[in-house]
């Protein structure tokens, strides 16, 4: 495993890969060990540099995030939503033939690459503001940020 740690707008993140693909992004945990250079953690912080500087771009490395069949489902689909728009948990369930906006929005806190895999996209019925893994504060600013830098 390789990690390493990226200084962001909304926190420290803890950035993992297996050598291969990005695994899993933390935030504000214990302080991991830097395990060495990874191709793929590049990647990943030159993509979270143009995210944060505005810049509205599909992932440019391998993602492996670890779950079930149906979060992998979820996780896929909230990849469809653009930057600085959101999706319902209701329409997501709709959308991916489930009967369950609760089972959705379960889904979508155990993402494990927050941001790159844009769960903060995700809102309660009628726009509202519901739970963020990282917290609410959070999850608005990072709405607040992509729809300040949506064209």
């Amino acid at each position: 495993m390789y990690c390493c740690q990226y200084l962001s707008p909304v926190g420290r993140l803890s950035l993992v890969s297996d050598g291969i693909s990005l695994t899993e992004i933390t935030i504000d945990g214990p302080v991991t060990a830097e395990t060495g250079e990874c191709a793929v953690l590049r990647q990943a912080q030159n993509w979270l540099d143009a995210y944060f500087g505005g810049e509205a771009r599909p992932p440019e490395m391998p993602l492996s995030p670890r779950g079930t069949e149906f979060q992998q489902r979820v996780w896929a689909y909230l990849q469809t939503i653009p930057f600085g728009s959101t999706c319902t948990y209701g329409e997501i369930a709709r959308e991916i033939g489930c009967c369950s906006a609760q089972a959705v929005g379960q889904a979508v806190g155990a993402n494990p690459i927050a941001i790159v895999i844009p769960c903060h996209r995700c809102v309660g019925a009628g726009g509202k503001l519901t739970g963020y893994a990282w917290g609410i504060e959070k999850k608005e600013w990072l709405r607040n940020h992509e729809r300040r830098n949506c064209i």
